[in-house]
């Protein structure tokens, strides 16, 4: 089983669509998947939250959104809203969530 770590930065919906796409393809086919939310892509989760998008609320049931980044939630005027859904927020690296930690956890980094 491989093991990757979506690092979302991207913010517009549609390309956000094709994160949750992939990684819920990759968890059915036996591999572990994590989704984290950074730059822009911070941004979404409130559209996300209040949409009725089945891709997002089945990676989230399937546990495979791992966090939010806690300084770009910051910066971009969201972390109120972000800190209350049940997604941990991640600041390890300087208020964001470290690549490195992934890594050093097995997993493959794939930036969208």
């Amino acid at each position: 089983m491989d093991k990757f770590a979506f690092f979302a930065f991207n913010g517009e919906l549609m390309c956000f669509q094709h994160v949750l796409l992939n990684a819920l393809d990759l968890a059915e086919k036996g591999h572990e998947a994590k989704i984290i939310f950074e730059g822009e892509a911070v941004k979404l989760v409130q559209k996300l939250e209040e949409s009725n998008n089945k891709h997002y609320f089945e990676a989230k049931e399937k546990g495979l959104i791992d966090c939010i980044c806690k300084a770009c939630s910051a910066k971009l005027g969201v972390l109120e809203y972000n800190e209350k859904t049940d997604i941990p927020l991640k600041g390890d690296m300087s208020g964001h969530p470290s690549m490195e930690a992934y890594i050093k956890d097995g997993y493959q980094i794939i930036t969208m």
